[in-house]
């Protein structure tokens, strides 16, 4: 399951990115805009930031801008600074991974095999979409309705 903090980062990463040409938003405007606790938000967004993904400016006109281009973000890259593993199953992680206490054999468990391959599928898929994707079909979605 998606964590509420990854959820809010990908909000936050959409809203920045419909605003591109926009000058920085503020973090009380994203926050009320997309119904995100603010003092959450913060953090977040410094993460974001620190990771190169935002750009912060403070005083007058500050707030926070994407420092990348929105097709250059891609999901499995927030997924990982915001929720961690990726696999469903710890055994099945590249990143995270600890063997299953109750696993007799790992080479041998059904579970883990078809959790690898979740995991894989999740993995490329994740890797292709970019925050310009989702945007994309935020926009196409509105105008189908």
């Amino acid at each position: 399951m998606l964590s509420k903090k990854t959820k809010y980062a990908i909000k936050a990463l959409v809203i920045l990115g419909k605003n591109a040409d926009k000058p920085p938003m503020q973090i009380q405007k994203i926050a009320e805009e997309e119904r995100i606790p603010k003092k959450f938000l913060e953090q977040i967004l410094l993460d974001l930031r620190n990771a190169g993904y935002l750009y912060s400016k403070k005083g007058a006109g500050g707030g926070y801008s994407l420092n990348k281009d929105p097709k250059e973000i891609f999901l499995v890259h927030i997924l990982r600074i915001t929720g961690g593993p990726i696999a469903m199953v710890p055994c099945a992680s590249l990143n995270f991974f600890h063997k299953c206490e109750e696993c007799q054999q790992e080479t041998t468990c059904g579970i883990r095999d078809v959790f690898i391959k979740v995991r894989d599928e999740t993995l490329k898929i994740l890797s292709e979409t970019s925050i310009a994707d989702i945007i994309e079909k935020e926009e196409s979605l509105t105008l189908n309705l």
